[in-house]
């Protein structure tokens, strides 16, 4: 006999939930909820990247109390077993990296077990598990940081990720919790196609790939899912922007290292079209972002290409989910610090996106979308998938 269970999936970068608390915490909760309500999952994973936000040293409290709020809120009072990870060990500076990961598991939903790395072996979940600390002892949970040497030139930072293994209705998967390295730069970002940065990245993926299917344990289905820090092809597209600007880079006095490059109209008085510094990505047209979900600008996503021996997505069909404005008058804007662009994924192996889309026609669909579209949920939007998982129960 087939089973359907209804999944959810949400990454959510949280950072900026701990700088500024009050103002956007309750609406960014809401919105959650009301997709939970949506969608009605009866496994829900939330995979979440900065837990205490960037100063992490003063707002640790604050985010365990966030993560309490969500476990034991009137909205998810059916979810009768839960298994919650928060890494806020950051005196740890060799393994800290921000990650937080919650599990809910409804009480509809039976027979659902958890591997336990230590006996190699799956064990039923019959009860609420909450771990805060380093993780280090949790034998059902593997978390590592990137190692230091992979980047010798970079500030080494609250990166690496997190997984769990499930066996959802016989069905096994891996759900992976990841946070890449950003572009530290919008300068350097532009001298090369791809940049220092996507190599960068390029690499700690494929590190995270590999780690995720090598022998010490069975490979299974996996669903990778985190702020992967993806960015435009800045150089392709500040090209594109700029074919018909006069573009002026402008140098620092005593070396002959770039500032600003700016680009200016060639009519028009002149007007300054785009100016890029390092943390200044000011473009005069910010709605080409947002307009048809931005999708002039799929062509410059590049970084996913790379992995298509390995890994596949669902179409993105929404605007890029970083940077928004933190000011919570101006929910679509985006910030002028950053190119916008897709960070926040949901990515599959090829076996998990197989049994997601074995279904009949009349079966609800697969939804790949942001959360809060036009609320502020701080710098990053949430990014959800909406699938059922179709099991043979025997």
């Amino acid at each position: 006999m087939e089973t359907f269970t209804d999944v959810l999936l949400v990454t959510a970068n949280v950072g900026s939930l701990f700088d500024n608390v009050g103002e956007i915490q309750s609406g960014w909760l809401q919105e959650l909820y009301k997709t939970i309500h949506n969608y009605k999952p009866q496994f829900i994973a939330l995979h979440f990247q900065e837990v205490g936000g960037k100063d992490y040293m003063v707002n640790m409290g604050k985010a365990e109390s966030f993560f309490w709020n969500i476990g034991s809120s009137e909205e998810m009072k059916d979810f009768d077993r839960a298994c919650i990870y928060v890494d806020n060990q950051f005196q740890a500076e060799d393994s800290f990296t921000a990650l937080g990961s919650m599990y809910f598991i409804h009480k509809t939903l039976k027979n659902i077990y958890q591997y336990d790395f230590n006996v190699k072996d799956f064990k039923a979940v019959q009860e609420q598990n909450k771990y805060v600390g380093s993780l280090d002892k949790v034998s059902t949970v593997e978390k590592e940081k990137f190692p230091k040497n992979f980047w010798p030139d970079f500030k080494w930072s609250r990166k690496g990720f997190m997984r769990t293994r499930w066996i959802i209705h016989n069905q096994g998967l891996d759900l992976v919790n990841i946070h890449l390295f950003h572009d530290a730069s919008n300068l350097i970002a532009c001298n090369s196609s791809p940049s220092i940065y996507s190599d960068n990245r390029k690499n700690a993926l494929r590190y995270v790939m590999n780690r995720i299917s090598d022998n010490r344990y069975t490979a299974l289905p996996f669903f990778l899912f985190g702020d992967f820090n993806f960015r435009l092809d800045t150089l392709s597209l500040v090209q594109h922007l700029s074919i018909e600007a006069d573009v002026q880079r402008v140098t620092k006095d005593s070396s002959n290292e770039v500032e600003k490059i700016i680009c200016e109209e060639k009519d028009n008085d002149h007007q300054v079209l785009l100016q890029i510094e390092e943390k200044l990505f000011a473009y005069l047209h910010q709605a080409v972002f947002r307009e048809d979900n931005g999708r002039a600008l799929l062509k410059y996503d590049k970084e996913i290409t790379a992995f298509g021996d390995v890994i596949q997505e669902e179409d993105i069909k929404f605007p890029p989910s970083y940077p928004y404005s933190e000011d919570y008058t101006k929910p679509t804007q985006y910030m002028n610090t950053r190119c916008p662009a897709w960070c926040d994924r949901i990515l599959m192996s090829h076996t998990a996106h197989d049994f997601i889309h074995k279904r009949d026609d009349d079966e609800k669909s697969v939804v790949y979308n942001t959360i809060g579209p036009n609320v502020c949920m701080g710098d990053h939007k949430p990014v959800f998938l909406s699938f059922s998982l179709k099991t043979n129960n025997h």
